[in-house]
């Protein structure tokens, strides 16, 4: 006998015919002889409408009445869920992430889960029941509901896992697993069987949307096995694992990208011990991230030019902030690109493979494609391009690595 948490997403949830489906999946999961518990997102749609809502109402509002409004769609799930499954002759019970307690710290819209009390859902399981739990919210400090950000039911299911201390968490999605790179690019794209969970959290934070980033750092820490997968087709998954699973690691498992990138370049600033932090000092205090950074040689020992990059949503107000600090900052233009897409190659097997990086550059440089900044970790080559050559990059490099498919 397993212990498992299951994890449905909003199109799983999409409406009450779905529901009784996924009812059905629970049922499988229990006639196999598992202990099952069920974590759910609000229907598809549903956490758009809730928050426009709120900012049809005031523009400024109060984050903790956000948290009590845009808390209420997994309430109309779980619900529904419950009594699907009574209606299959299933004891199931909703519960609502305060009634469990997940408790959370007290920063509102983007909680953090800090501890779990699990021991009446160990109890109930242990008896047979399943209990239909709210993804998304848990309740802080002051005993007001908090949401956990976008994708934060993903982590509640993780934290969930670990808590009952279950054998595998399984993520159902609107894809039936973990792809090399997006199918809808290249269509010789490859499900992948296994995973780690280093490339799982590259490829997330890297463009691919198959699992929320808080979600996969925490089953990482935890050890929670995670299996991604459809709850359209009866397929197996993608297992997000421990690298020791792996007996043979690929050295590129996966090729990720992102379109949410901009790059802005300052031109003639001064080259002098201090520069950086008096860029990225007032930056900071106006909390823009910056991901990729380079500077140029130089030339004259007085002068240089900085580029590095920030999310497309960020690009105007890191504009307004660095033309607000250009007397301090000393330079003599800014220019910037929104039109930039980052691409990266991704595996536990670079650690002991050479010529990763040269592979990308040569395949890039053969079909004509300029790399504009360049950033390296020890499992990743990411690189910034034009974004019309997007799709041709991304086939090139996954032909270059021998990922298609047969």
């Amino acid at each position: 006998m397993s212990r498992i948490v299951q994890k449905f997403g909003g199109t799983s949830v999409a409406d009450p015919e779905r529901i009784k489906a996924v009812a059905q999946r629970v049922k499988r999961e229990l006639d196999d002889g598992n202990q099952v518990a069920v974590v759910l997102s609000a229907m598809s749609g549903t956490t758009n409408q809730l928050v426009s809502y709120v900012e049809e109402v005031t523009p400024k509002y109060d984050p903790k009445e956000y948290d009590a409004i845009v808390s209420t769609g997994e309430q109309v799930t779980i619900g529904l869920l419950a009594l699907a499954l009574q209606n299959e002759g299933i004891n199931a019970r909703s519960w609502m992430g305060w009634q469990v307690p997940i408790h959370t710290d007290g920063v509102h819209g983007k909680a953090r889960i800090e501890r779990i009390e699990s021991e009446e859902l160990d109890r109930r399981m242990n008896n047979g029941d399943v209990p239909v739990i709210a993804g998304f919210q848990g309740i802080g400090p002051d005993n007001r509901v908090t949401t956990l950000g976008r994708g934060g039911s993903d982590t509640s299911a993780v934290a969930l896992a670990a808590a009952l201390g279950a054998d595998r968490c399984d993520i159902y999605t609107d894809v039936d697993g973990v792809y090399t790179t997006d199918p809808r690019i290249v269509n010789k794209a490859q499900k992948l069987d296994k995973i780690t969970y280093e490339e799982m959290l590259e490829m997330a934070s890297l463009g691919a949307k198959v699992l929320q980033t808080r979600s996969v750092q925490l089953a990482m820490k935890e050890g929670v096995r995670l299996q991604v997968l459809s709850s359209y087709t009866d397929e197996p998954g993608t297992l997000v694992v421990d690298e020791d699973e792996i007996v043979e690691q690929a050295v590129v498992s996966g090729i990720a990208y992102s379109r949410d990138e901009a790059k802005i370049t300052l031109v003639g600033v001064s080259d002098k011990p201090g520069v950086a932090a008096r860029i990225f000092g007032p930056l900071t205090q106006a909390n823009v991230n910056v991901d990729m950074i380079v500077q140029n040689v130089s030339e004259d020992g007085r002068t240089t030019d900085l580029t590095f990059t920030v999310t497309r949503a960020d690009l105007r107000h890191a504009c307004e902030t660095l033309e607000g600090a250009r007397d301090e900052i000393e330079y003599r233009a800014l220019i910037s690109d929104a039109d930039v897409v980052k691409v990266s190659v991704i595996g536990v097997g670079m650690r002991s493979h050479a010529g990763v990086a040269q592979t990308m550059f040569s395949a890039l440089a053969e079909r004509g494609i300029n790399i504009q900044v360049i950033s390296t970790s020890e499992i990743k080559v990411s690189v910034l391009i034009a974004e019309e050559y997007t799709e041709l990059a991304l086939r090139a490099l996954h032909t270059a690595y021998g990922l298609d498919s047969e």
